[in-house]
């Protein structure tokens, strides 16, 4: 299945959000073309869909008769849903000759598994971006795992994405991602619990007054947080529900990501 890849394959990506559209982007060197479907999709998608030079197709149903590679990038909470319309789609093709597919959503192992039993687990590869949208080398590792995730890692040779190949195991990649996400997004929400808890508790001065001794500013803190999230507090909150699920199917406490996510609703829109 991975000669699929061979030469200039057409890759389709679903969809080209922030991340969606730079992951794109990093491909047209290497693909035949970068497709994506533009049916249902915001002005904003679209707009960033061509300033990233990707190509409109009709649906998600035109995108994957035409790929060897299709991408997942899309908000956590979405993605069992997208990789439903791509094996719908693909539902009379011999699952020797289906497409690729790359699940690179913030989701649990566990996620990955149900997305390899809609679409075949020799179809799929685990992936996981740690890091911003790159546009730049030196920003951003994309990791990956599954049989096939050498060849798909080759396609990125070159672009801004660094991409590493934790073995053949699903779930291997989303697990990274999880654990990673416990200290970039969980541990940070601490200070909102801090600053939410002492409010209510009426002392709030005297928190403030206390980690300044240890210099901490308490309000600096929250405000980093709050920035650092802003617009994505929505995406970021399912993203800690999916790193519950990793814990919790490890046996391990899953309160961490549980509290986040809750805080993450919590926030105000940006």
């Amino acid at each position: 299945m991975s000669e699929l890849l061979d030469g200039r394959p057409v890759v389709g990506v679903l969809h080209p959000g922030a991340m969606g559209a730079a992951i794109g982007s990093a491909l047209k060197a290497r693909a035949g073309a970068v497709i994506w479907a533009a049916a249902d999709r915001t002005q904003a998608t679209s707009k960033r869909a061509e300033l990233a030079d990707l190509i409109a197709v009709p649906d998600v149903a035109a995108l994957a008769r035409r790929c060897a590679l299709i991408i997942s990038i899309c908000p956590p909470h979405a993605a069992v849903d997208v990789a439903s319309q791509v094996a719908d789609a693909l539902a009379d093709r011999d699952p020797a000759d289906r497409p690729l597919y790359l699940e690179a959503n913030a989701v649990a192992p566990a996620t990955v598994g149900r997305i390899a039993q809609l679409l075949g687990p020799d179809t799929v590869v685990d992936g996981a971006v740690i890091g911003p949208p790159a546009w730049e080398p030196g920003q951003s590792v994309l990791w990956m795992s599954g049989r096939h995730a050498d060849p798909v890692a080759a396609l990125f040779d070159g672009s801004p994405f660094a991409t590493r190949v934790l073995g053949a195991d699903l779930g291997q990649a989303s697990a990274l991602k999880a654990c990673f996400a416990l200290q970039s997004k969980a541990l940070p929400t601490i200070w909102l619990q801090l600053a939410a808890a002492a409010e209510k508790a009426g002392v709030a001065e005297a928190l403030r007054s206390e980690l300044s001794r240890t210099g901490v500013d308490l309000d600096e803190r929250v405000a980093a947080v709050t920035a650092k999230a802003g617009a994505k507090a929505w995406r970021w909150a399912g993203e800690m529900d999916e790193a519950a699920q990793a814990m919790a199917d490890l046996g391990l406490p899953d309160g961490f990501s549980r509290a986040a996510a809750d805080l993450y609703r919590r926030m105000p829109p940006a």
